[in-house]
């Protein structure tokens, strides 16, 4: 059994996670559960919204699993997932962005990877008063992070079998970050011939991504671009409720479901669980139980096409309950 540590997050989150629990079980993963806290629960039990508890239990398992957390609004805290990719050093966000069946959108055949540099960009929070009134934001971009978050993408577009990776900059407007940045990345590429390589304008990608979004293959570019373009991209197959998520470093792992915590349906059994699943079977892939992530992606995919017990967010008159029943039944 291999220990995960556990978040089950705030609104839906307890719901949705019990059935990914639930999921995973019927499919036979081999995991050991260790449950830890962030967001509003964290906040009335420590009064904090992420522990140093849960910090340390994520640094001694070394792969967590989280559902979605709600982060204190003009109270004075960082976003609890900023926290998470700065503390523990999570570089590395991968967004997979597929087509999926029973999914009625205007693209087809999207298979595209949004591969996010995590750690730094306008996100290190380097910002202060410069006289009332004027605010300065400083946007952080070293050589070693271009290069680490390029090999990255370079290294899952091999392994997975990719043909492509797109570097996403903005270079013309900001030619000593970005053109670091790509120069990062023409560097890095050169030690991958076997795989194509271009460069693209944040605007330019905007654009074509909305014309055929199918003509992308791995995406890697910068915090703030990374942040706005992987979810566009999950809105090309069906939206946040339906993509998985994950942040990467060199010794630790979270896995996320991107979406928001929903207050306004928490507690009513009306959740979808499919990200938050879809998550756990690419950690279920990270830590080598290749099968049972093979299952529950294939269950996913019959239990969409069926179309039966969907919640009402994916155009069924189902709930949470009945959409976990289909998918274990789907295995």
């Amino acid at each position: 059994m291999t220990p995960v540590v556990m978040i089950p997050g705030d609104g839906i989150g307890p719901e949705v996670m019990a059935a990914t629990r639930h999921i995973l079980a019927a499919a036979g993963a081999r995991v050991h559960w260790i449950e830890a806290v962030a967001g509003l629960a964290a906040m009335e039990q420590h009064g904090e919204p992420l522990p140093d508890a849960t910090l340390d239990l994520i640094r001694k398992h070394r792969v967590a699993l989280k559902g979605p957390c709600t982060t204190p609004i003009g109270k004075g805290f960082r976003s609890i997932n900023v926290r998470l990719r700065k503390d523990l050093q999570l570089y590395a966000s991968v967004r997979p962005v597929q087509s999926l069946p029973g999914i009625k959108v205007p693209y087809q055949n999207v298979s595209l990877i949004v591969v996010r540099e995590n750690t730094e960009g306008l996100y290190a929070g380097l910002e202060h008063y410069v006289v009332p009134g004027v605010v300065e934001s400083l946007r952080l971009v070293t050589r070693e992070a271009a290069e680490r978050i390029v090999r990255y993408a370079f290294e899952l577009g091999r392994n997975q079998g990719r043909r492509k990776i797109t570097v996403v900059h903005k270079a013309d407007v900001l030619p000593m970050s970005d053109g670091m940045f790509l120069a990062a990345a023409q560097r890095v590429a050169d030690d991958y011939p076997f795989l194509e390589f271009e460069e693209l304008p944040i605007d330019r990608v905007a654009l074509e991504l909305a014309l055929e979004p199918a003509r992308f293959d791995v995406l890697v570019m910068e915090n703030l671009f990374g942040d706005v373009m992987s979810d566009l991209c999950a809105g090309l197959v069906g939206g946040l409720g339906l993509v998985p998520g994950a942040n990467i470093g060199a010794r630790y792992a979270l896995f996320e479901a991107v979406h928001g915590s929903a207050p306004d349906i928490a507690g009513k059994g009306l959740a979808n669980p499919i990200a938050l699943v879809r998550s756990a079977a690419m950690m279920l892939e990270y830590i080598g139980q290749r099968e049972p992530a093979r299952r529950i992606e294939a269950s996913v995919r019959a239990t969409l096409q069926a179309g039966q017990g969907l919640t009402r967010d994916l155009g069924g008159d189902g709930n949470t309950t009945t959409i976990t029943e289909r998918l274990i039944a789907n295995l």
